[in-house]
């Protein structure tokens, strides 16, 4: 199997599938791509520090052909992969996008499907990732992604085409209460839940996401936002999200493709979200910053 990306969550899944599988990580940041060709991928976790055997290699590499391709790199390089995916796939061969935000699913075409993960992972270096904090991965696929996952110790459930559109924005409710404030306070997600005014902030915008969805007729796996963003908060403690890790390195965010997508839906639909809006352009003037 391929997996798209190099950060943190494609060496998380790289790590755990490679005991299942033989797995090739695609990207294109070359010390990783070096560091795990050399000596694979170093998972740390509750039972320690593993060195997993996966392969790496650069887009300009012969392209490597799979049953399956996890899709792990930013909302932003969606469009790059999209023109890509094609060669990497075996005939009848399936790619899961297990990534923030929405429309990812539609750029990459008819032979991939929508998924999502509460999985958390940091990245400690090139190919060295911390896990932080386990959740349910779940994703509209064939049993047999399911099962392999679950092999590699993930907590996978099978969803229907019917359940796509409550998967995607219930990862997004998520998203939208954890990432931009864990980013913008330099803290980790479970800090959250200790100070007030986070979780008050945090709860907030998870219900706006929810609003939005619920006004689409979209019905989330879960019944109550809060109640579900805090305890993905609480799973996850010690876990920096993934944009809390690109406002530290100064890399482009996805807060167009999360927060930019709520403002933009919640425009169609004709509903408030005050907290998501100032969030977006909270962290769009905090990678600014960062650039300069």
């Amino acid at each position: 199997m391929v997996i798209f990306g190099t950060g943190a969550m494609a060496c998380l899944f790289g790590a755990r599938l490679a005991q299942v599988a033989d797995v090739t990580l695609i990207g294109s940041w070359k010390e990783a791509i070096e560091a795990i060709e050399e000596r694979g991928i170093l998972l740390e976790d509750s039972q320690g520090t593993q060195v997993r055997p996966v392969q790496a290699r650069s887009f300009d590499a012969p392209a490597v052909q799979a049953d399956l391709a996890l899709i792990l790199v930013k909302s932003w390089q969606t469009e790059r992969i999209s023109l890509q995916l094609a060669k990497y796939l075996n005939p009848g061969g399936l790619a899961v996008s297990l990534q923030n935000g929405l429309g990812n699913v539609e750029m990459l075409g008819d032979r991939a499907f929508p998924g999502a993960t509460e999985e958390g992972a940091t990245l400690l270096g090139p190919g060295h990732v911390k896990a932080g904090g386990s959740g349910n991965t779940s994703a509209v696929v064939p049993e047999w992604v399911i099962e392999l996952l679950r092999q590699a110790g993930f907590d996978s459930r099978q969803s229907s085409r019917s359940e796509a559109a409550g998967l995607l924005w219930g990862k997004l409710c998520v998203s939208c209460g954890i990432n931009a404030l864990t980013g913008l306070l330099r803290i980790f997600n479970g800090e959250l839940i200790e100070r007030s005014e986070a979780c008050e902030l945090m709860v907030q915008a998870a219900q706006e996401c929810a609003a939005v969805a619920r006004k689409k007729g979209i019905r989330l796996p879960f019944p109550d936002a809060a109640m579900h963003v805090q305890e993905v908060a609480r799973r996850t403690a010690g876990n920096r999200s993934s944009m809390y890790q690109d406002i530290l390195r100064g890399a482009p965010t996805e807060c167009d493709a999360i927060y930019g997508a709520v403002v933009r839906e919640a425009g169609i639909e004709g509903v408030d979200v005050p907290v998501n809006n100032t969030l977006w352009k909270l962290v769009l003037a905090a990678a600014g910053r960062n650039r300069s």
